[in-house]
């Protein structure tokens, strides 16, 4: 095995402590999420993936924004907690990547296949997913922190309008990244004898 593709699988973890220093140029991140968006792969090589990769001030204006509207829909006493999470974690970084999925791509590989159009929607999540996976973990190796967050459906419309992106896009999670102030703690694993089966 390919030792350094596995340390780079093997060390991309959830980083909550961040700070909004960044390592490398922002045309470097640009660069690592443009390199992610083309490569990875989707289904029928639909490129049905989009990203917004907001750095700087706009990352802080889109973690202002995610507070207000949780703050809408949260309980009082439960807000304070969230509003210390966001602060003190997501928005302390220095930027966020937002990872969308083309809906009219989808729809359109319906009408063109439609053997397979209950399935679409599945493969283009499997899709979005990969991509996440790509991006989080070529961020940590600039030596990035990074974490997986979904405030989506909630966020969406406010998100679509601040940024213009079109209303056929579907947001799927958000990647909060930073330098990491401090180390995640032990990962523990499920036994693999029952998780993995082989047969020969």
């Amino acid at each position: 095995m390919n030792k350094v593709f596995w340390d780079s699988i093997q060390t991309r973890r959830s980083f909550y402590a961040i700070t909004s220093e960044s390592l490398i140029s922002d045309q470097a991140i640009e660069n690592i999420v443009k390199e992610a968006v083309k490569h990875t792969p989707s289904p029928f090589n639909s490129c049905s993936s989009r990203v917004l990769l907001l750095l700087c001030d706009q990352h802080k204006k889109f973690w202002e924004i995610v507070k207000e509207e949780v703050k809408k829909v949260a309980p009082v006493e439960a807000f304070a907690a969230t509003e210390e999470k966001i602060n003190n974690s997501f928005a302390a970084g220095y930027g966020t990547v937002l990872f969308f999925e083309e809906m009219k791509v989808i729809k359109g590989l319906q009408e063109q296949f439609p053997l397979y159009k209950d399935n679409f929607p599945i493969w283009s999540d499997h899709s979005g997913g990969m991509l996440q996976f790509v991006v989080w973990t070529a961020l940590e190796l600039e030596g990035f922190g990074a974490s997986l967050q979904h405030y989506n459906p909630l966020i969406d419309a406010r998100i679509k309008k601040e940024w213009n992106a079109p209303d056929s896009w579907r947001l799927l999670a958000q990647m909060p990244f930073g330098k990491p102030l401090a180390q995640p703690g032990a990962k523990e694993f499920g036994p693999l004898n029952e998780r993995v089966k082989v047969y020969k």
